[in-house]
């Protein structure tokens, strides 16, 4: 390893889903999904959840208050840029946090400098130590950003990283805020920081790497190798742009090489899996299937030689296994003569805590589908798990629906509804099956939004597999996005779009209490 050694030899993992990772279009949470996220990153073994920027909007202050009630063991980051009012605001939102952490940043790099801050090297430093001193009132726990920190110079970056040191920051975060870096260079930097800010040993080096070349996770790992002891990524490498670092291939990476990197994370790697499939659920931005580690295709084998050669010694071609990660082979697991208790304990199996109302509307979902489903697998009860525990409260209930289509028939769909205690029956038609019931539905809730986007996803294999479907609603700027599972195709897409309606309907209500959900965050 090159340069001078941190202090720590493990790596720690700074999630920033709920922060860069919420940023990107479509992955908008409201507070409950951000609530969800942040139990599931702490019982996923994260060791800093950024849980938002608070001066963004009141919706994100009071996303990361809650966060910070609720988290016990993680710490919990608020974001502030370097001035008085973000940080006393970030502070007001992380106080009540177990492990509270300011996160403080400004630009260092010239062409920040002089285009977007239109200030001088002088006036930032000064900014940045008055900062982080302010953040140091409030917590001993201080981290600061140098903003586009790979196209800063070396030795200015070096003076900064030293004052806000003598300052009270002990974390120091060098972001490659535009993914411009590659990992020869940003490994070379990380060393170069090591070796030349005198009072290093007093903070711990960290790294926030976009993808915009497809580089992030590379040169993380290259952050690692040359001694950065923190690395901020997030879930499916979800954020800003074309991404962040994704936390499940950096830390299956030092796990899997611990012989080259001689250094590890403290993840609980089986929580890996359901913790993407959460992510997808709530965001309805689908993993690529030949996305790394929690990829459809990741632990499929097609080959005949890779086959032959897994037949007789896994090693041949799977260099870690998919229960590793959380990820269960498709088997039969309980039926429908299996009770709640059994039921209960498979759902925590994969990795989902439940309130005992979400567990026994679930259970039921269950029981329904094992009486139709010749084998039921725990990609259905994940499909479950998730519809049920995501699901807006109803303003609109789906009760009925019947369609007829064919090859000369017109599709028409007849749809009954139960809107805020009145049922509602309407008959509309469309260009497919799918349509008709959408416009249907249209009809009877009077809704005003366009649909964006219409995804299907068979859950397991068989002409008995349940279908997921997701839909992006949009309506007056606000885009929601909802989620359906059934055996019917039809009736998975209908729920979907009931449930994206319900999602608008409590938009609509929490910013008739004056809570808004939209953001204006900068990014590291």
């Amino acid at each position: 390893m090159a340069g001078r050694k941190q202090k720590d030899n493990k790596v720690k993992i700074f999630d920033t889903t709920l922060r860069d990772g919420e940023q990107s279009p479509g992955n908008t949470m409201n507070i409950q999904e951000k609530l969800r996220v942040a139990r599931q990153l702490e019982i996923l073994g994260v060791d800093i959840i950024e849980a938002g920027f608070p001066i963004a909007s009141q919706g994100d202050f009071d996303a990361v208050k809650q966060i910070a009630k609720t988290i016990k063991k993680s710490v919990v980051a608020g974001l502030a840029r370097a001035n008085k009012k973000d940080i006393d605001r970030a502070w007001e939102a992380i106080k009540n946090a177990r492990k509270p952490r300011i996160h403080t940043f400004i630009s260092t790099s010239e062409i920040h400098l002089k285009y977007q801050l239109r200030m001088t090297r002088k006036e930032v430093l000064k900014i940045a130590v008055k900062s982080v001193k302010r953040a140091k009132k409030y917590t001993p726990n201080v981290e600061f950003s140098a903003m586009d920190a790979t196209r800063s110079d070396r030795d200015y970056l070096c003076r900064v990283f030293a004052e806000v040191i003598d300052a009270g920051a002990t974390t120091l975060n060098v972001p490659d805020t535009v993914g411009y870096a590659v990992p020869a260079e940003f490994g070379e930097l990380i060393s170069y920081l090591m070796e030349n800010v005198p009072n290093i040993s007093d903070a711990t080096i960290s790294v926030h790497c976009h993808n915009d070349l497809g580089l992030s996770v590379a040169n993380s790992l290259a952050a690692v190798a040359n001694g950065a002891r923190q690395v901020e990524c997030t879930i499916n490498g979800i954020g800003e742009r074309a991404g962040n670092a994704s936390l499940e291939e950096i830390v299956m990476v030092l796990r899997t090489r611990k012989d080259l990197f001689q250094t590890d994370t403290s993840i609980l790697t089986e929580k890996i899996y359901p913790s993407s499939r959460l992510i997808t659920s709530i965001t309805g931005v689908p993993v690529q299937p030949n996305k790394a580690i929690v990829g459809a295709n990741a632990f499929a084998h097609e080959s005949g030689i890779h086959q032959d050669g897994l037949l007789k010694e896994k090693e041949t071609y799977e260099i870690m296994t998919p229960q590793s990660i959380g990820m269960m082979k498709s088997s039969l697991i309980i039926g429908k003569h299996s009770g709640s208790h059994a039921f209960r304990k498979r759902v925590e199996e994969l990795g989902y805590k439940l309130t005992a109302e979400e567990l026994k509307k679930a259970f039921q979902r269950f029981k329904d589908l094992a009486d139709k489903k010749k084998e039921v697998f725990d990609e259905d009860i994940e499909a479950i798990v998730a519809d049920e525990i995501l699901r807006a409260p109803d303003v609109y209930k789906l009760l009925n629906l019947n369609v007829v289509s064919g090859t000369v028939a017109i599709p028409t769909a007849t749809v009954e509804i139960e809107a805020n205690g009145n049922i509602i029956k309407d008959v509309g038609f469309g260009d497919g099956p799918v349509d008709a019931a959408f416009k249907t539905i249209a009809k009877v809730t009077k809704t005003k939004s366009r649909l964006l986007k219409y995804i299907v996803n068979s859950i397991t294999g068989g002409t008995d597999a349940q279908g997921e479907v997701t839909v992006r609603l949009e309506e007056d700027g606000t885009v929601v996005v909802g989620q359906g599972a059934h055996m019917d195709i039809i009736m998975a897409s209908a729920f979907a779009y009931v449930n994206a309606l319900n999602r608008i309907e409590q938009i609509k209500k929490n910013l008739l209490r004056g809570v808004t959900t939209k953001n204006g965050n900068d990014n590291c």
